[in-house]
């Protein structure tokens, strides 16, 4: 019975995080109020309360659950076993693109992230944590650069971190648009060309003669 009862806890939680997802996706953050998401839930706000804090509370435990694009990303290059630096920055481009146009959970909090609330005050936390997954994903990009340049016997026209912000912001941009547009453009097809056209400008050969 008291494991039925702890399970039947995990899964109000669970709920009330999906029905916080729907409505800061729907409202925002700051217009949401703990009420809407009980009802989108089916529960009270009593039942909020006894696993969460607060609202604040609430939408950490959201961003805990989901895993940000550039968080996939640094996961996909420490787990990475390809040699050829070139051809793993064009996998783990592809990999994570997939995942954002393809899961939804992973878009719809991604959006909240970036377009429905405001890093203020007890939000702040959340700020850093984007600014901490761009800064490790784009050091790797870095490091990859600097050893694709070596082992291809070429000079970048700009250094690696250099190179590797500018990939960054396409990587991010491509991302934002598509969510912008509701989805208007093949966002792993166009990724993977706008990747490819960015690694052959800086001189780059890519596996296969792409």
């Amino acid at each position: 019975m008291a494991r039925k009862t702890k399970e039947d806890a995990i899964a109000t939680r669970n709920g009330l995080i999906d029905a916080a997802e729907a409505v800061f996706l729907e409202k925002g953050v700051s217009r949401a109020s703990l009420s809407d998401i009980a009802h989108a839930a089916g529960a009270t706000r009593g039942a909020i309360y006894w696993h969460f804090k607060d609202k604040v509370d609430l939408f950490n435990a959201m961003m805990e659950r989901a895993c940000l694009p550039l968080e996939q990303g640094s996961s996909a290059f420490e787990s990475s076993t390809c040699p050829d630096p070139v051809q793993r920055l064009r996998a783990v481009m592809a990999l994570v693109l997939r995942m954002v146009s393809s899961d939804e959970r992973t878009r719809r909090v991604f959006e909240i992230a970036l377009y429905r609330v405001e890093y203020v005050t007890e939000l702040a936390g959340v700020k850093q944590r984007h600014v901490a997954a761009a800064d490790a994903f784009t050091r790797q990009l870095a490091r990859d650069f600097e050893v694709a340049a070596h082992m291809q016997g070429i000079s970048l026209p700009m250094t690696s971190m250099e190179a590797a912000v500018g990939l960054h912001a396409l990587f991010d941009g491509l991302m934002q648009n598509w969510i912008l547009t509701d989805g208007g453009f093949d966002l792993p097809r166009v990724g993977q060309v706008s990747t490819d056209a960015y690694l052959s400008g800086l001189g780059l050969s890519l596996p296969g003669g792409l």
